[in-house]
């Protein structure tokens, strides 16, 4: 009885000195607000290392009900893994808290791989590196000999009227993205439309209107814009922000967004076949930076699970993405319908991207009519 009662004293002695290093840091950060950037501080670092369990825990040690919320088989954090953690900023049984602050660009690989496709690990992450303004600027030449990859398989059939208007709103933040085998000297940007990411985009939108299903479609050559205002290549997303906003403003019925891009990752891990098919696979990156992230982690991870049943090993997953190692925002704060895909990488030919856009259209249009299905019946009811 005696060792139970000096256990049982152990561990509560330890959660409240948890609770307590804790409350300091806390009000430590709260009073240094005003003398220093917090966000760039190393105790906001050391804070932000903590899960969502760690808080509760510590919240819980001085009123219980709080800890109510959290699964039956989560545990207290060991005392010792928090020392760990706030002395040297490393996470137990994480190895890239260890390497990313010592490797160049390993930082990278702190996404959180929240749904795996085949073949996704953390050496294979859609990587997105952020190019010089004057290299996208450049005027590369489309490759004459591959022009036969640049077609479509087949022309998609005609439009069906739709009495929803336009309704999805599909652009390219770095709209420059392009294919090495559609440009001469192994090039992978371009400012023409018909070679870069706009030409899967105006792809997609066809396909969309085929379901009956408006969609609008942004074509901006975002380079050139973001040399009128002597932007760098790293303000993308705030150029791209402006322009769905003004597309909302000019149209209140645009509930979904999707934002197209290109992965730069080698052809063996951006291609599957498919009934003997080569398709250019897909992967929903997600920002987790503003406070109704869940709501676009729920659309993608649906969207994600209706490919992966109807076009097996086309999607890498999804990924989850902070400020640290991306935008972390995505623009996905604009609404829950807001969605980011990479299709592709550097490596794909327009066919296989074409392919690809034609199956996500295929899934996505099961689920938006379905989606309508249910919301109509609700509006009837009301």
């Amino acid at each position: 009885m005696r060792n139970s009662n000096n256990r049982v004293f152990s561990t509560g002695l330890k959660i409240s000195l948890l609770s307590i290093l804790l409350f300091f840091i806390a009000g430590f950060i709260s009073s240094a607000e005003f003398k220093f950037d917090v966000s760039s501080s190393i105790v906001k670092k050391w804070f932000n290392n903590f899960t969502a369990e760690a808080m509760v825990y510590a919240i819980g040690s001085e009123n219980p009900y709080y800890t109510q919320v959290l699964p039956k088989e989560s545990k207290p954090p060991a005392l010792s893994s928090v020392m760990l953690q706030l002395m040297t900023s490393l996470r137990p049984g994480d190895p890239r808290s260890l390497l990313g602050s010592e490797l160049p660009g390993f930082a990278i690989f702190d996404s959180e791989i929240y749904i795996a496709g085949k073949g996704t690990n953390y050496s294979t992450l859609p990587i997105e590196p952020t190019l010089p303004l004057q290299e996208v600027l450049q005027p590369n030449e489309p490759n004459e000999k591959n022009a036969e990859v640049q077609q479509p398989e087949k022309n998609l059939p005609p439009p069906k009227q739709n009495t929803e208007g336009q309704v999805v709103y599909i652009y390219h933040s770095h709209s420059y993205e392009s294919f090495r085998p559609v440009l001469k000297g192994g090039k992978f940007t371009s400012t023409d439309p018909k070679t870069n990411i706009i030409s899967v985009g105006d792809r997609l939108k066809q396909d969309l209107e085929t379901r009956g299903i408006g969609a609008s479609h942004d074509t901006s050559n975002v380079g050139e814009k973001l040399n009128a205002r002597k932007w760098g290549t790293g303000k993308a997303y705030a150029l791209s922000r402006e322009t769905v906003q003004q597309a909302v403003s000019q149209n209140r019925r645009l509930s979904y967004f999707i934002d197209i891009h290109r992965d730069s990752q080698p052809r063996k891990l951006t291609t599957i076949s498919i009934k003997n098919q080569d398709y250019a696979r897909i992967c929903f990156i997600v920002g987790r930076e503003h406070p109704s992230f869940q709501k676009n982690l729920q659309l993608a991870e649906e969207l994600n699970r209706r490919i992966v049943k109807k076009y097996p090993h086309l999607s890498r997953g999804v990924i989850i993405k902070n400020k640290y190692e991306g935008n972390g925002i995505y623009n996905q704060d604009l609404s829950n319908n807001a969605m980011l895909i990479e299709i592709g990488g550097i490596d794909n030919n327009f066919q296989e991207l074409y392919r690809t856009a034609d199956a996500f259209a295929d899934v996505f249009g099961d689920f938006y009519w379905q989606a309508e299905k249910v919301n109509g019946g609700e509006r009837k009811k009301e």
